[in-house]
């Protein structure tokens, strides 16, 4: 390396052949500012003979004098002089170091992209945000709901940090974790047959006219189960993708509808209510992230505040 090279190189600078670890730097830069060595062995609390040896060692292993002694003060050098300019751009880049750390801890500058099911989307996962939100008013957190396959390629794309699903999935490239759970229910309008019920039977909803899901979404795959195990035709001339417009049809008299807890307890008003269906499988709510990226500290307080917010959802 070419003489008077200085540069910075992981917890080292190079000079002249010799380097400084930052034991030393911190030594140096002490003697510097204080002047002498009793108060550079004051400012670091360590002991005045301890100081003079690292000094007397920095300037042998780097072949410099860098300070001369006078009347008990050390007089730094022209060299010492050009090499501070060097140590001071160190602790400057230190300095930037710990306060971008400090903004990380307060999630300053961070920033969660968050999907949610529609159904997690209309109470859960939103006052999950509002926590979070509260907790690191410096991050931005983005929220959107959109349908599970359509979630699925953000997130591969890294379009997204985190997705709430009420539907699994074994993409190899996704970790999946499981933070609630919801069931299907019944909700009809105020003042129906089923309300003196407290709890209904599939024979119960399938006698009824009924807001029907495509069998391609997990209440319409239940519903056909119902239908082929009870040897019933559910009667049915209206049908949604949507949970939330089924308790809208509901509500208005179209019929009833077989939609998830979640959107149940949402929905429920004046004009709406539900009971639980015996027999209704348990399913699963997952966290999805991608499966090659760690969590951001936002992202795994989301999972935590989703996971509680789900079960003070499902008391409700």
């Amino acid at each position: 390396m070419p003489a008077n090279t200085k540069i910075w190189r992981s917890h080292n600078i190079v000079l002249s052949g010799g380097h400084m670890n930052l034991r030393q730097i911190e030594v140096f830069r002490a003697v510097m500012l204080a002047g002498s060595v009793t108060d550079a062995a004051r400012l670091l609390h360590v002991s005045q003979p301890g100081i003079s040896r690292m000094l007397a060692h920095i300037e042998l292993q780097l072949g410099l004098r860098l300070f001369e002694r006078k009347k008990g003060r050390l007089l730094p050098t022209p060299e010492a002089q050009a090499l501070h300019e060097e140590v001071s751009e160190v602790y400057g880049g230190i300095r930037r170091v710990t306060e971008r750390a400090e903004e990380l801890k307060s999630g300053a500058r961070l920033s969660l992209r968050v999907l949610a099911s529609p159904s997690t989307a209309l109470v859960a996962v939103p006052r999950a945000v509002a926590a979070l939100a509260s907790e690191y008013p410096a991050a931005r957190i983005y929220l959107e709901t959109l349908p599970t396959r359509e979630m699925l390629g953000r997130l591969i794309r890294r379009e997204a940090d985190l997705a709430i699903s009420t539907i699994p999935t074994d993409n190899a490239l996704l970790a999946s974790k499981a933070i609630g759970q919801w069931r299907l229910v019944c909700v009809f309008p105020r003042g129906h047959a089923l309300s003196s019920k407290r709890l209904l039977r599939p024979r119960d909803v399938l006698n009824e006219r009924l807001i029907s899901f495509s069998q391609d979404t997990p209440q319409g795959r239940i519903i056909a189960d119902w239908c082929a195990s009870s040897q019933v035709e559910a009667a049915s001339s209206v049908e949604v993708r949507s949970g939330q417009m089924a308790c809208a049809l509901a509500a208005c008299g179209a019929g009833i509808a077989i939609v998830d807890d979640l959107t149940a307890r949402a929905c429920r008003s004046d004009e709406l209510d539900f009971r639980p269906i015996v027999g209704s499988p348990t399913l699963g709510i997952f966290a999805l992230a991608h499966e090659g990226f760690a969590p951001s500290v936002l992202g795994k307080r989301m999972i935590e505040l989703a996971a509680a917010s789900l079960k003070q959802a499902g008391r409700g």
